[in-house]
Parts: structure tokens; sequence; C-alpha cells
């Protein structure tokens, strides 16, 4: 058998037995007192004022990364607790655990420093027994210094996500016997599980690691592994005999044999349980004891046909996640993570990028259990620097991540560098650059030796941007025994058959080299819809649209083994701006986790139980203008997501038609009435069914019309997009030319920016409100707003702002498609506003009340008399005048 082709399958963290191994493990999550800032603090100021009480997970960038302040802390803050050590503890060895500390940590104990660690990502342990007070009632103070300032020694540089600072995972204290397993190993559990060789018939395990005697006197030690079923029954065991001098590190490895294992499939993901235990040969007390889940399985990746697993193929699908949530940054609680596992489980996809940096072990343990196969890599990321601290930092966090992520059978592939390429430093094609890209490559080598020599068995993989002939140049896609490609033709530039070209030009070029998709995905904002959706215009129906694409050629060619969406759930990014400012919206759900259609889309199409649901429920007030007839409708589509053949849809209990879904995806043209509407879907079959009530609001085609009389009218110019705003609960419309008896505009043209690869509208963040996609598109040079209402007394809002500026603004740094921003052609633009004839807004100016890239809106109260109805004038007197939305509502 090629052992390349086989599957190491292990577990971390172990699992302490504290009534029998005298092992103890307590959570140091509360009572913790928070200082912000104040760099110059040494600990014995420790007492200053100015501390406040949180609790673990606790992060200081829930707030600043949210708000319309460009930028947001990064610095130190201070961490202090008090440590009540039992005095029962002062004959054992004492450990302060850190699951994560972003992103350098400095340990105080009792104001002497007990250790340190570079690197925000990985977990690392701190011997504490030396610096310890074990006197009874005695208060030890533990005093944590975290910094996540900008440091060019420690990855990440830079990168589309948030870089949080914080103590945002679990502390624990762990107390344990002079005897134990080696707990000074990067942060690992000091016992490492691999199984050589798989199959149906037969399995191989191998155990190694090492335990410390530091009790000070020679000890005759039993050393017992036993691989013990799900139910408890033991399978396999294997005992010897250590005679161990004190303070002595002892090495071991073993092995044991397995007949007809069960094996671990996403379908069926057994594990077993295999214990390392450390006695006294002689008193036959249990000194350590740690417990590891293990799975039996093996694998391969194809250049022609994909990914094999168990000997069967199974192409990967899934998704890449982030660790933060909305209003909590990245502290999280242990149930928050494995939620996301289960939602991706839920979702139907069987595969977790971990990326890009490894996360909370909860995560990769839900990935062990319910049966998702998983990446991880380290967080050199878009960037590096060319000093020997940084390649030594990156080195020594790749060695903590696989060490600390060796023993999950989940886990199948460990990864670097993603996007390296993305924005290198210096100028194209100088020596500079080019000793820059040498750099690049020597590191890539030796974090691939670097993996290779520790983990014989995993594959290892490379990330990269579309740019296929650097990276092919630099030998970055030789390096690595996969390549990554993250893919968005058809979102950053070209089109859908883009992406189909591109993985054909890799399997020409790299006929060798094994394939995944590492990244695609389009942002969807959940509020944006659109019957006609356009590359760029993040409404829900052109994502879904995208993922159609993508999915279709995926699952066409055999030689591509896997691909990923980006994202599992919205994340934060400080950096972007558009219609979700500070967030990057590729997730297939919400940063709160809320269903998007793209996850519907895809529960479709993965599921392998009956589904069916109606897309999106959460649009639940709609809006349109009523078609010519008798009865005022409006017709517009709806999808059903489903994998039966045939569906049936019912309006107000009305058979509207049959269809049979494409790609998981049905189409039905719904003529919806005034008022509540209520959709209902069934299989053909009828056995799966799933209902949704729309609020429809029908605009008359004519505003007068007595049978459907007016009330209300939101309008956003210079956008072809449906914008539902939940937080009022109204529903604007896209803009229409006016016509006689109707409404619209009268003159102007679409605000679009020069080289921009948004369709229309602004990419930038619209300060001072949460309608940005109201504020970010207009209509400029307009003329007039007509609206030929009905007389009567009507409320007014016009919706202003600059969107051109004098700052200019980088580009979008994570568009992969390397174009620089255009230049921002800003000038003074001053007009008038009247309304019916009379002065409203004169003047109203972008030197004043319209400052740029801020909303401003005014209201006021207008009487439609004699027929007349409402007419807006805009009269330019520099520049050209602009609208962006408009709300009227009638009063009486």
């Amino acid at each position: 058998m090629n052992k390349r082709s086989l599957l190491p399958l292990f577990m971390l963290l172990a699992v302490a037995m504290p009534s029998e191994a005298q092992r103890i493990t307590q959570t140091l999550n509360s009572n913790w007192e928070f200082h912000l800032g104040n760099e110059s603090m040494q600990p014995a100021d420790s007492n200053a004022a100015g501390w406040t009480w949180i609790t673990v997970p606790h992060t200081w960038n829930t707030q600043d990364t949210e708000d319309d302040e460009p930028g947001y802390y990064r610095g130190t803050g201070w961490y202090k607790k008090k440590l009540y050590i039992p005095s029962g503890w002062k004959d054992k060895d004492i450990y302060l655990f850190f699951n994560g500390v972003a992103q350098q940590a400095d340990v105080y104990i009792n104001g002497k420093p007990a250790g340190s660690h570079k690197g925000g990502y990985t977990a690392f342990c701190i011997p504490a027994s030396a610096y310890l007070s074990y006197k009874a009632g005695a208060a030890n103070e533990l005093l944590i210094k975290a910094d996540n300032s900008e440091n060019e020694t420690i990855p990440p540089l830079s990168g589309d996500f948030t870089f949080f600072g914080g103590i945002y995972r679990d502390v624990q204290v762990i107390a344990l016997n002079k005897v134990h397993f080696n707990m000074g190993d990067h942060g690992s559990g000091g016992v490492f599980i691999t199984t050589p060789t798989v199959s149906a018939e037969q399995a191989s395990v191998t155990i190694r690691g090492s335990f410390v005697n530091n009790s000070g006197q020679r000890k005759e030690l039993t050393l017992t592994h036993r691989l013990t079923d799900a139910a408890g029954m033991t399978i396999a065991q294997d005992t010897i005999v250590y005679h161990v001098n004190p303070g002595e590190k002892t090495a071991f490895l073993r092995n044991m044999n397995v007949a007809h294992p069960r094996l671990w499939s996403p379908d069926a993901p057994y594990l077993y349980r295999i214990s390392a235990q450390l006695t006294d040969r002689h008193t036959g007390k249990i000194l350590d004891e740690v417990v590891n889940p293990l799975g039996f399985r093996w694998y391969r990746f194809d250049a022609a046909k994909g990914f094999f697993l168990n000997g069967k193929p199974l192409k990967l699908i899934g998704t890449s996640r982030h660790q933060d949530y909305a209003g909590m940054g990245n502290a999280l609680s242990r149930a928050m993570h494995i939620h996301d596992v289960e939602l991706l489980k839920q979702m139907g996809g069987n595969f977790l990028r971990i990326a890009h940096y490894p996360q909370d072990p909860a995560v990769i343990e839900a990935c062990d259990r319910l049966g998702i196969l998983a990446s991880v890599e380290t967080p050199v990321v878009n960037r590096i620097s060319e000093s020997e601290d940084f390649a030594r930092n990156a080195l020594n966090m790749h060695l903590e991540m696989i060490r600390q992520n060796f023993n999950h059978p989940s886990l199948i592939i460990w990864a670097y560098m993603n996007e390296v390429l993305l924005r290198p430093r210096y100028e194209k094609g100088s020596p500079e650059q080019e000793a820059y890209f040498k750099k690049i490559t020597s590191l890539a080598r030796k974090l691939e030796l670097l993996t290779r020599k520790e983990d014989p068995y995993r594959y290892t993989l490379i990330p990269n941007h579309a740019d296929f002939d650097l990276y092919n140049r630099l030998q970055l896609t030789k390096i690595p025994m996969l390549v990554g490609w993250n893919c968005y033709q058809g979102w950053y530039t070209g089109n859908f058959k883009d992406f189909e070209r591109f993985v054909e030009w890799h399997h020409r070029e790299l006929p060798q080299k094994p394939l995944l998709i590492t990244e695609y995905g389009a942002d969807a904002d959940n509020r944006l819809h659109s019957s006609s959706p356009v590359r760029f215009d993040k409404t829900v129906e052109y994502a879904t649209a995208y993922h159609r694409a993508y999915l279709e050629t995926i699952r066409s060619k055999p030689f591509i083994a896997g691909a990923v969406i980006w994202n599992l759930a919205d994340f934060s990014s400080e950096t972007r701006a558009e219609s979700t400012p500070h967030i990057n919206s590729k997730g297939v759900l919400t940063m709160d986790r809320k269903v998007k259609d793209a996850y519907r889309f895809y529960q479709a199409n993965l599921l392998k139980t009956p589904y069916l649901h109606i897309g999106s429920p959460e649009w639940d007030l709609r809006a349109g203008i009523a078609r010519p007839g008798n009865k005022p409708v409006c017709t517009q589509p709806v999808q059903v997501f489903s994998n039966q053949e045939e569906i049936v849809l019912k309006l107000n209990g009305q058979t509207l038609g049959t269809a049979k879904p494409r790609s998981g995806i049905a189409v039905f043209q719904v003529p919806f009435i005034n008022g509540p509407n209520l959709l209902q879907a069934a299989s053909g079959d009828g056995k799966v069914t799933d209902q949704a009530t729309i609020d429809f609001q029908i605009i008359p085609t004519r505003l007068n019309d007595k049978d459907l009389p007016f009330t209300s009218l939101n309008v956003n110019l210079g956008d072809q997009r449906y914008f539902y705003d939940p937080a009022d609960h109204e529903i604007w419309l896209p803009e229409k030319e006016y016509a006689k008896g109707s409404w619209g505009y009268i003159g102007g043209h679409v605000f679009k920016k020069k080289d921009s690869r948004v369709a229309y509208g602004s990419d930038k963040n619209m300060l001072g409100t949460g309608l940005d996609p109201v504020y970010a598109t207009q209509r400029e040079g307009i003329k007039q707003f007509k609206m030929d209402v009905p007389d009567g007394v009507y409320t007014i809002t016009l919706h202003f702002a600059e969107l051109h500026s004098p700052r200019q603004h980088e580009t979008l740094v994570y568009n992969l498609s390397g174009s620089e921003a255009a230049p921002d052609h800003f000038s003074v633009r001053t007009f008038n506003v009247d309304i019916n004839g009379g002065p409203f807004l004169s003047p109203l100016s972008n030197q004043q009340y319209m400052v740029p890239e801020r909303a401003v809106s005014f209201t006021t109260t207008v009487s439609a008399q004699q027929n007349k109805g409402i007419t807006i004038v805009f009269t330019p007197i520099e520049g050209e005048p602009v609208l962006n939305g408009i709300q009227v509502r009638k009063i009486y």
C-alpha cells in the first residue's frame, strides 16, 4: 500500500480523568479585570485605576470595528485576576493553559514574568509552580499583557478580516502529579497517534510521545495504552514498564493492530477512544491519563479523478469559516463554535477549511464527531516580512498548529501561505521584488519540509489567488502536494465561464497536481433583491446564480477534488465598505447566522434527505407596480429550493403550477395581490412541504386609482434593486422614468464611478446611516421627480449624499483583480430644490449640509391640490443636482 495515500487518525486535546489520574483541569474564565491601553504600564502598576470587570473569552474590539470611524484599536490591553491555589497542590506541577491570546502575550504571576507567546491563533502553556503561593487562602495575582499591535515579525501582516485583540478563548489551570505526560511540547498534549495502514480488514496504530518525572525520585512506571470502541469495550491494549530517573523526560513509541476496524466517514463518523495511562508499578496508583478519540480511514487525492475516502470517490464540498459573530468579535463560547460546524453539516457539507488560522479546539473536535473533513492553515496571509524573526515566528506557529491539532481524524490537510502574492512588496519587476519573491519561495519550502517531517501522512496545500503564471513561476504550485485556487471569476472579474476556463487551464498545465477550489463566493446583502441581477450588485439572486454556475462546473469536472465556499457566515473586515460596511458578506449565513438563499441552494443540492424550502422567506414585505387588468396584481418570480423531482406551488390556496427543479431550483412567476399572500410549496407526492406569508404592497399603475388608494412609496434613485429595510419594515422600489398618471424621475443619469467594478452606485461606506444601499446610489443631473398623487396631505423625505469625495480611497485590497482605485473627481455641487412651485432647499450644497460620503435627509409636509399632484424641481447652480432616495406617505 502506498503510505502517501493513507490517513493518520488522531486527536490532540487530552481528556482528563481527575478522579483516577489526579489530573485537575479548571477553567479560569470568570472574574477578570481589564484595562485598555497604557502600554507603559508595568506589573507593579496593576492596582492603578481604570479596571473593569469582564469575563473571558473577551475582546476589546466589539464596538470600534463596527462604527463609522476608520480603523480600530490595535495596541495593548491588560487582564488580571486572583488565583487561589489549594494548599494540597504544593506537591503538583501546575500549568496555565491559554487557548488564544491575540496576538502577543506576556504572563506575570505575583509580579514576576512567567512566560510569553507570539501568535494569536495557537495555544500556549506556561509552567506556573515556581511562582505561586500555596498558603491557605493566599491570593495569587495573574496578570496578562495582550497586544494586537501591527508587528512586522508576527503573522498575519494583512488580511481581509479583523485582527481582534484580547484573551478571546478559554484559559485553564491544570494541576498534575509530578509524573505526567509532557506539557511542554508546543501547547500539545504530549501524545501523538497515527494509523500508518488502514483497510477494511486490518489497521495499525502507532502511539508516540513523552512523559516527565519531576518527582525527585527514581520511578518504576507502567505505561498502558488501551483502545476502546464507542461502547467502551476494550479492543486492544499495550503495556510496557519504564525505569525513570528524577528529572528525566522519556520518549515512547508503541504499536497496536486492530482487525476489521469500523471505518470513519462523513456518513458514519465512528470514533474509538485511545487512552494513555501512567501508573506507579509498585503502588498501582494512576499518576496521569489522557484520552484521545481515534478514527480509522484512508484517503488519497488523484489529479485526474479527485478525492477518494476509504477507496470510494467523494467530492469534497464545504465552506471556510472565520471565528467571529455579530456584536461579539471573536470572543465566542465553545457552544457557538460547535454550532457553526453543526450548521455546515445541516447544509449538507462534508468539508471545512479552517481559515485563515487555527481556531478554537471545539471546532475540529466537532468535525471529528459530526463527520466533517477539514484542513487547517497557518496565518501567513497576503504577504510576508523578509526578516529572520518573521520566518522564525511563522515556522514556530506552523509547528504549534501541527502539534496541537495532530490527533484529529477529521483533519486531512495542512495549509499555509494564503494568497501570499496578492499584494507583493516593491515595484513590479524590480530587483527588490524579485528578491522578495525568493524569500517567499524559500519560506514555502521550509514550511513544506517542516510539515512533511512532522506528519508524513497528511497532504499539504497552498491556497493561491488566480494569478496562475506568477504562482507557477515562483514554484508555489509545485512545492505543496495540493494546489488550491481562490476563484472569483464572475464576481471581482469576468464571468462564470471564465471559472470553467481557469480550472481547465490548471488541469492542462499541471496535469499531475491535484486541485481544490479553496475559495469561491459572492457578496449577498439579504436586504437586496433583483429579478435581473448583475455582477457585483450584492443581491441575493446574483449570489444564488453565482453558486449555481460554480457548483455545476465543480460537479462536472472529476479532476476538481473539492471546493470550498467563501464563507460559512459573513464576518468582520473592518476596512470594507459598500452596502454592509465593515463586513465581508460572502457568507451563506449572515453574521448572526441567519440563512441566505445560497445556503438553501446547497441544502437542495447536497442533502440526501428530502428537502424543500421557499426562497427568501425573510423578505416578507415586498412591493411592485400593478400590472394592467381588472384585478390589481403584480407578478414577481419566486424561487423554491428542493431536491425533489417535481414541485407544486399554491398562492392563497390556488395552484399556480408545477415545475421541475434544475440544480435544486424551481422558479415560479407569482401574481401577488395587495396585502397578505400565502405561498405553499409541496413535492409532487405531497410528502415534503413548506409555506411562507408575504405581505405585498401593490403600487397602482395610476396613482389616483380609486380601487387601489395610494398610501406610500419609497424609491431608490439610480438603482434597479429592491431594498428591504427590516429595521423600519419598509420596502424601497427601483427607480423608473416618469409616465403621466404615475411617478418617476425626469432627466439625469445613473451615478457610476468611472472604472468601478460595481454596476452602479458607490462602493464607499456611507457615514451616518444604516441605509447604505439607499445613499450609495443616485441619479445625477435630475431635473424633476413627479408623482401624480390624488389631492391630499403628504410627508416627503428626500435623501442625499455626495458620492464623490476629495479624500482618495484605496481600491479594495482583496478584490483579486489587481486594479487600482480610479481618481475621484470631486467638485463643488450646489442646487435648489422646489416643491410644487415653492422653495424647499435653497440652496443645497456639498460645501454645506451635503458632506461628502455622509447621509443627509430632509422631511417636509406637502399639500397636493387641484389634481396637480407633487412636482419636485431640481435647479442647478454649480455642478449637477442629485437625488438618492425619496419617500412619500399620505397623511390624509
